[in-house]
């Protein structure tokens, strides 16, 4: 089982919102403690904003509430499946519903990170949180495993992938076989520039470092 770090909190967006409301920290404490019953101070609620602390799931959602904004008003970039949820202001229930699933069962989907759903459901999660197609990928664990097939592809014989990305993507094989020769075309030739220029050079280091943001490079050919 996962355990969960506190969400990725904005807090430079709760202060500035804070602010709007003409509330000052000890005004924002209060309300968390009378409407949601949660122990907060204004020091706590300084401490979140000066980003020295952050607040856990239900003292995001409570802070929220008393600046009149939406939890995903008050968090930085989400990535994973309970962020993008959280960010839209939907329980677990309400997810599982929508998307047709048993709530158990998708609570252990955000809590190991792996989606699990069919095509249906991984469709109707994307137009949920609406959820780009590069979010998509990250949010429900496939990061890891497009990382793998590209560094594979580009290092042996593209071709042979093209059939496992289409799996992985929803993208035409065209656009993913052109996307992959580039690929492979850009590592090859990084190596081979290298060898000719400089043999005494480690291309180790030089292929390392393509493999390890090509799933950046990946996004970038895929979307251009």
């Amino acid at each position: 089982m996962r355990v969960h770090p506190s969400p990725p909190f904005n807090a430079l967006a709760a202060r500035r919102l804070r602010e709007a409301l003409g509330m000052a920290p000890g005004h924002v404490a209060y309300g968390m403690r009378a409407q949601y019953g949660l122990p907060v101070t204004p020091d706590t609620v300084l401490a979140w904003e000066r980003g020295l602390a952050a607040p856990g799931t239900r003292e995001l959602t409570a802070l929220a509430g008393v600046l009149w904004c939406s939890p995903g008003d008050l968090m930085a970039t989400a990535s994973t499946l309970r962020e993008h949820r959280m960010s839209r202001g939907l329980t677990i229930e309400d997810m599982a519903r929508r998307v047709g699933l048993d709530a158990g069962a998708y609570r252990r989907m955000e809590d190991t990170g792996r989606w699990r759903g069919n095509e249906r459901q991984s469709a109707a999660l994307a137009d949920l949180l609406q959820l780009s197609l590069r979010d998509y990928v990250t949010a429900t664990g496939l990061n890891e495993d497009l990382g793998e097939l590209l560094r594979s592809a580009v290092t042996t014989r593209w071709q042979a992938y093209v059939k496992p990305a289409a799996k992985l993507l929803p993208l035409s094989k065209q656009h993913l076989e052109g996307v992959l020769d580039q690929l492979h075309t850009e590592y090859q030739s990084q190596m081979v520039t290298t060898l000719n220029w400089n043999a005494s050079t480690d291309t180790s280091d030089t292929g390392r470092a393509f493999l390890e943001h090509i799933v950046d490079r990946f996004w970038e050919l895929a979307h251009g």
